[in-house]
């Protein structure tokens, strides 16, 4: 039987983008609304940003002995995009096989985007009152994605991979709510289960979720998780550690 789960997968959340420190700003600052100037999908890295990627480029390079990816799958936005660029060029596997897939998307959040937490208070108090209701998984703002909307379209991502890049080492970078349900779908986790490792702590730029193809008793074998939200690479490098604080962080 072919071998329907990567090798090795790893799983990289894009480095600081000019966004996340907009967002920041913003909520130190009280404000409604996040000053952004483009597109979301257009939001370059910051800087930092780019830092973060050439020094997690740099730990790949580090640790070629062990394996370099030789499939890089990246979220269209530019922030992902670059991210991978980075990390390929200064990792060593600037010929790995690049693609581009809109199903690792950042999680679209309709009326809410660049609103921060108080925004949304004030402008949708009913989108909080429902969000509290429903809880953050299941809660689809209008125009917008819930987390199981997110789910669901991995689900086919996933399929695709194992498809076409069964038994090879996958590169994936994407976006924050992204990393956190792959896991949720890779670990068959349930809802309270990854809400849980939500509620741990932000998903740092440039983090690395790494998981390693094993036999198990699932037939066809499984993918067990060997690190996650790890940010030793950039310490390693000098390079400065950041998170973004959660948009819509209404009570839940």
């Amino acid at each position: 039987m072919q071998q329907r789960w990567p090798r090795r997968l790893w799983i990289v959340r894009h480095g600081e983008s000019t966004g996340n420190v907009a967002r920041q700003a913003a909520m130190d600052a009280g404000l409604a609304e996040i000053n952004i100037d483009h597109r979301d999908i257009d939001v370059p890295l910051s800087e930092r940003g780019e830092t973060q990627a050439v020094a997690l480029g740099r730990w790949f390079e580090r640790n070629a002995a062990d394996g370099l990816p030789n499939v890089v799958v990246t979220s269209p936005y530019a922030r992902a995009h670059k991210t991978a660029q980075l990390i390929s060029q200064n990792g060593g596997f600037s010929d790995a096989e690049f693609s581009v897939d809109e199903r690792l998307r950042e999680k679209e959040f309709g009326i809410l985007d660049r609103l921060t937490t108080s925004g949304i208070m004030e402008r949708f108090p009913e989108q909080a009152k429902f969000r509290s209701l429903l809880g953050k998984f299941y809660h689809r703002p209008p125009a917008g994605e819930s987390w199981c909307d997110v789910v669901l379209r991995l689900r086919s991502l996933m399929d695709t991979i194992g498809l076409h890049h069964g038994g090879q080492d996958v590169l994936i970078v994407s976006h924050q709510v992204v990393v956190l349900c792959l896991r949720y779908l890779i670990e068959r986790l349930s809802e309270e289960q990854i809400l849980a490792i939500d509620r741990e702590g932000e998903v740092g730029n440039c983090s690395i979720t790494e998981y390693h193809f094993k036999e198990g008793s699932r037939r066809g074998g499984e993918l067990a998780l060997k690190r996650y939200n790890y940010v030793a690479p950039l310490e390693q490098d000098g390079a400065t550690v950041t998170a973004e604080p959660s948009m819509t962080s209404a009570p839940q």
